[in-house]
């Protein structure tokens, strides 16, 4: 993990997918779909943590 200068910390997509407890292909899913921001470096994706804990916060579902 990374910090950038504003105090940002980026994840590898592996890393987003541990915190998620998903697949990588699953996060390039949501990478690609435009559902969770990234920035791609090369060809490598790099998330904001707090941009995939928005993600899911915008995406919890409360059981009945």
């Amino acid at each position: 993990m990374a910090r950038d200068k504003q105090g940002f910390q980026f994840l590898t997509v592996s890393e987003v997918a541990q915190l998620m407890r998903v697949s990588n292909m699953t996060v390039y899913r949501l990478i690609k779909s435009g559902a969770l921001k990234a920035v791609q470096v090369g060809n490598r994706y790099r998330v904001k943590e707090s941009d995939v804990h928005q993600y899911l916060d915008d995406h919890y579902v409360r059981a009945v």
